[in-house]
């Protein structure tokens, strides 16, 4: 792992800050107000940081304190214990958000006691940049090597069932739909009544669906299975009529019927290269669309992307598994969806869907420290996750692991990052000592003559 503990550099411009924090002319930051032995300090450097807000800062540097981050910028103060991964040439991109999984965690709906911390299927997953995902109801961190602060949270996308082929299936929703409805208008009612009939009974709740009730109030939002264009503009109008905003997984006819989904608010989990052909006996448009993703964006619809299978597979180089989510939002980029878009759908859209948005799915002070650096764009086929941070520590490191090291890797004699560390410094010295030691050439009067007559021929 090329880590370095910053030694010297913290020392340097310590001492470079102290002046003007003594004179006043400098705030001290976050890092010099808070700093405690304690703390773990870890600084990801000088690369070019895609923070997933619509920023991207060349060159810059990322600081995390105890696995969260602390400051974005550049001339960061960074303390002297900080660990540096150097990293300038390459892209810091945010982990990303897988928002289904198989395999990664084991088989249990209990993450915390039951994950297989050494699993290779974690360590492939961070390989394709996978840092946060979603094992049944319970979301996760891929800490490889690590049994603690893994579950994120618990209880997310319950599904509702709504398909043309249980029609007694949408009447029993609808109606729990109007029963939570009632009840909500009632329970209005009877607020305002209770001002002046102190002993005015309050509405029964009894025979409402908790679970609706919680949808209705905007509390939570319930996850549909639907492709179909009946079916997607069901729900739409389900949406509207009961002012919840629907999730829908599958949405293959959603391109056709976009407009009804983007007033209700829908959001939509896809697969950019899922194909389905016409029915030959519909007169009307139908079937799948690679513009899907990109004609639902332009209608208002939140979209996140995911792959054929949301296992891990080693039976092809470009698959349609976990490992190949980052090549499925770049089929969504082909259909018309904007890179900037396709990012989102792999990153916080999920996270946003998961209600784990505070804490990942982009580059921001006071979020989770899970970043992934890599050698080209995230959406490049022919791109490497070179490194991947999760909660402030390297977790998987491209050279170190047999899977891809063997595949295009870094240079043979190129600085390791230590090396590029002490190199800044050493240069740095021995311009100073220059400075100081020398003095500049002096120019021959021809030479002057001819760099003044204005002739820049070569």
């Amino acid at each position: 792992m090329h880590i370095q503990t910053n030694k010297k550099t913290g020392s340097l411009r310590a001492a470079a800050l102290f002046l003007p924090l003594a004179m006043g002319l400098v705030a001290p930051t976050v890092a010099q107000e808070d700093e405690d032995p304690a703390d773990e300090w870890f600084v990801l450097q000088g690369g070019d940081v895609y923070t997933g807000t619509g920023a991207v800062l060349r060159g810059a540097s990322v600081l995390s304190k105890n696995g969260k981050i602390a400051e974005i910028g550049y001339d960061l103060y960074i303390p002297e214990e900080a660990e540096i991964l150097d990293v300038a040439g390459y892209r810091v991109y945010p982990g990303l958000v897988a928002i289904e999984s198989r395999g990664l965690f084991g088989g249990s709906s209990d993450l915390a006691n039951s994950v297989d911390p050494f699993s290779k299927n974690m360590v492939l997953a961070l390989s394709a940049g996978v840092t946060t995902a979603r094992s049944g109801s319970e979301v996760a961190k891929l800490r490889a090597g690590h049994i603690d602060g893994l579950v994120l949270t618990s209880g997310v996308l319950p599904g509702l069932s709504y398909s043309k082929s249980n029609p007694s299936g949408k009447r029993t929703l609808r109606q729990k739909f109007e029963a939570a409805v009632r009840y909500l208008e009632a329970y209005a009612q009877w607020e305002i009544d209770k001002k002046s009939d102190k002993d005015l009974k309050e509405p029964s709740d009894k025979g409402v669906d908790s679970s609706i009730l919680r949808y209705v109030r905007g509390e939570a939002r319930p996850v549909f299975s639907a492709s179909t264009r009946t079916d997607l503009l069901e729900i739409a109008r389900l949406a509207q009529r009961f002012g919840f905003r629907p999730i829908i997984n599958g949405c293959q006819e959603g391109w056709i019927v976009a407009d009804e989904l983007g007033r209700a608010g829908a959001s939509a989990i896809i697969t950019a290269r899922d194909r389905s052909t016409k029915s030959e006996q519909l007169v009307r448009t139908g079937g799948s669309s690679i513009e899907n993703a990109a004609i639902l964006h332009r209608a208002g619809v939140s979209v996140t992307i995911i792959p054929g299978s949301a296992g891990i597979s080693l039976g092809g180089i470009v698959g349609r598994d976990l490992m190949h989510l980052t090549v499925e939002a770049g089929f969504a980029v082909r259909g018309g969806l904007s890179e900037k878009a396709a990012l989102d759908g792999i990153t916080i859209e999920p996270a946003r869907l998961l209600g784990v948005e505070a804490r990942v799915g982009s580059i921001e002070v006071g979020k989770d420290a899970d970043m992934i650096v890599t050698d080209g764009d995230i959406l490049h086929y022919q791109t490497f996750v070179q490194w991947a941070v999760v909660s402030g520590e390297v977790v998987y490191d491209k050279e170190a692991e047999l899977f891809f090291a063997h595949i295009r890797p870094r240079p043979e004699g190129s600085l390791s990052p230590e090396e590029r560390v002490d190199a800044g410094e050493t240069a740095d010295e021995e311009i100073e000592e220059d400075s100081d030691d020398s003095d500049p050439p002096e120019e021959s009067g021809e030479e002057a003559g001819d760099e003044g007559d204005g002739d820049s021929r070569p």
